[in-house]
Protein backbone atom coordinates (compact mmCIF):
# COMPACT_ATOMS: atom_id res chain seq x y z
CA UNK A 1 0.00 0.00 0.00
CA UNK A 2 1.34 3.66 -1.13
CA UNK A 3 -0.20 6.19 0.75
CA UNK A 4 0.62 9.81 -0.51
CA UNK A 5 -2.12 11.61 1.61
CA UNK A 6 -0.67 14.11 3.76
CA UNK A 7 -4.45 16.25 3.82
CA UNK A 8 -2.80 18.77 2.00
CA UNK A 9 -0.19 19.71 5.09
CA UNK A 10 3.18 20.05 4.04
CA UNK A 11 5.17 18.20 6.10
CA UNK A 12 8.60 19.36 7.20
CA UNK A 13 11.63 17.24 5.68
CA UNK A 14 13.26 16.23 9.03
CA UNK A 15 14.64 12.53 9.55
CA UNK A 16 11.78 10.63 11.62
CA UNK A 17 11.04 6.96 13.05
CA UNK A 18 8.14 6.08 14.42
CA UNK A 19 8.45 3.92 17.55
CA UNK A 20 5.85 1.23 17.81
CA UNK A 21 4.60 0.49 21.57
CA UNK A 22 6.26 -3.06 21.82
CA UNK A 23 9.81 -0.87 20.77
CA UNK A 24 9.13 1.89 23.55
CA UNK A 25 8.46 -0.68 26.17
CA UNK A 26 11.36 -2.84 25.05
CA UNK A 27 13.59 0.32 25.57
CA UNK A 28 11.90 0.71 29.34
CA UNK A 29 12.51 -2.89 29.96
CA UNK A 30 15.96 -2.96 29.01
CA UNK A 31 14.88 -6.05 26.58
CA UNK A 32 16.84 -7.16 24.09
CA UNK A 33 16.46 -4.77 21.16
CA UNK A 34 15.55 -1.83 23.48
CA UNK A 35 18.63 -0.28 22.82
CA UNK A 36 18.34 0.65 19.12
CA UNK A 37 15.58 2.65 20.52
CA UNK A 38 18.21 4.48 22.43
CA UNK A 39 19.98 5.53 19.64
CA UNK A 40 16.76 7.04 17.69
CA UNK A 41 16.13 9.08 20.64
CA UNK A 42 16.33 12.22 18.94
CA UNK A 43 14.42 11.29 15.64
CA UNK A 44 11.78 9.43 17.50
CA UNK A 45 7.88 10.12 16.82
CA UNK A 46 4.55 8.07 18.20
CA UNK A 47 0.85 8.05 17.51
CA UNK A 48 -0.90 9.08 20.71
CA UNK A 49 -2.53 5.63 20.15
CA UNK A 50 0.71 3.95 20.74
CA UNK A 51 1.28 6.20 24.09
CA UNK A 52 -1.71 5.22 25.90
CA UNK A 53 -0.73 1.62 24.79
CA UNK A 54 2.42 2.32 26.83
CA UNK A 55 1.39 3.69 29.93
CA UNK A 56 -1.85 1.16 29.68
CA UNK A 57 0.84 -1.36 29.50
CA UNK A 58 2.80 -0.21 32.63
CA UNK A 59 0.41 0.51 34.49
CA UNK A 60 -0.74 -3.35 34.03
CA UNK A 61 2.64 -3.98 35.47
CA UNK A 62 2.63 -1.79 38.63
CA UNK A 63 4.11 1.25 37.22
CA UNK A 64 2.24 4.06 39.23
CA UNK A 65 0.08 6.26 36.18
CA UNK A 66 2.24 9.14 36.68
CA UNK A 67 4.99 7.59 36.75
CA UNK A 68 4.01 5.47 33.22
CA UNK A 69 2.89 8.23 31.81
CA UNK A 70 6.47 9.94 31.85
CA UNK A 71 7.95 6.86 30.94
CA UNK A 72 5.76 6.51 27.71
CA UNK A 73 6.53 10.10 26.89
CA UNK A 74 10.37 9.67 27.35
CA UNK A 75 10.96 7.63 23.72
CA UNK A 76 9.94 10.53 21.61
CA UNK A 77 10.51 13.42 20.59
CA UNK A 78 6.78 14.72 19.48
CA UNK A 79 3.36 12.63 19.78
CA UNK A 80 1.03 13.14 17.06
CA UNK A 81 -2.69 13.01 17.38
CA UNK A 82 -4.25 10.83 15.83
CA UNK A 83 -6.39 12.44 13.02
CA UNK A 84 -8.45 11.84 10.65
CA UNK A 85 -6.01 11.50 8.11
CA UNK A 86 -4.68 8.29 10.10
CA UNK A 87 -8.02 7.01 10.80
CA UNK A 88 -8.42 6.56 7.04
CA UNK A 89 -5.48 4.72 6.70
CA UNK A 90 -6.18 2.27 10.08
CA UNK A 91 -9.39 1.34 8.08
CA UNK A 92 -7.70 0.82 4.71
CA UNK A 93 -5.10 -1.19 6.78
CA UNK A 94 -7.66 -3.69 8.26
CA UNK A 95 -8.03 -6.20 5.40
CA UNK A 96 -3.92 -6.84 5.11
CA UNK A 97 -3.68 -6.83 8.90
CA UNK A 98 -6.60 -8.92 10.47
CA UNK A 99 -5.31 -12.14 9.02
CA UNK A 100 -1.92 -10.93 11.56
CA UNK A 101 -3.89 -10.42 14.44
CA UNK A 102 -2.81 -7.03 14.62
CA UNK A 103 -4.70 -4.53 16.95
CA UNK A 104 -5.70 -1.30 16.41
CA UNK A 105 -2.51 0.54 18.37
CA UNK A 106 0.02 -1.33 15.58
CA UNK A 107 -2.72 -0.17 12.73
CA UNK A 108 -2.24 3.29 14.44
CA UNK A 109 1.46 2.91 14.56
CA UNK A 110 1.51 1.72 10.76
CA UNK A 111 -0.96 4.73 9.66
CA UNK A 112 1.50 7.68 11.17
CA UNK A 113 4.30 5.98 9.42
CA UNK A 114 2.92 5.88 6.23
CA UNK A 115 1.48 9.03 6.74
CA UNK A 116 5.12 10.84 7.92
CA UNK A 117 6.69 8.75 4.91
CA UNK A 118 8.91 7.62 8.41
CA UNK A 119 10.57 4.24 9.10
CA UNK A 120 8.42 2.33 11.27
CA UNK A 121 10.29 0.66 14.30
CA UNK A 122 8.53 -2.82 16.18
CA UNK A 123 9.41 -5.85 18.36
CA UNK A 124 6.37 -7.75 16.65
CA UNK A 125 8.24 -9.93 13.87
CA UNK A 126 4.04 -10.50 12.83
CA UNK A 127 4.47 -7.18 10.61
CA UNK A 128 6.96 -9.49 8.69
CA UNK A 129 4.02 -10.46 6.38
CA UNK A 130 3.21 -7.46 5.66
CA UNK A 131 3.07 -6.39 2.12
CA UNK A 132 2.97 -2.79 2.84
CA UNK A 133 5.05 0.33 1.00
CA UNK A 134 7.15 1.28 4.02
CA UNK A 135 10.05 0.80 5.87
CA UNK A 136 9.98 -1.53 9.11
CA UNK A 137 12.49 -2.44 11.03
CA UNK A 138 12.79 -4.97 13.58
CA UNK A 139 14.57 -4.59 16.74
CA UNK A 140 14.88 -8.03 17.35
Amino acid sequence: MKSSRTGGRKLPLVSRVVLDASAILAAIGNEPGGEQILRHLRDAVVSTVNLAEVKSKLVERGFPPAEAWDAANSFSRTAFDFDPEQASVVGDLVPSTRPLGLSLGDRACLALGIVLKAPVYTADRKWAKLKLDLDIHFIR
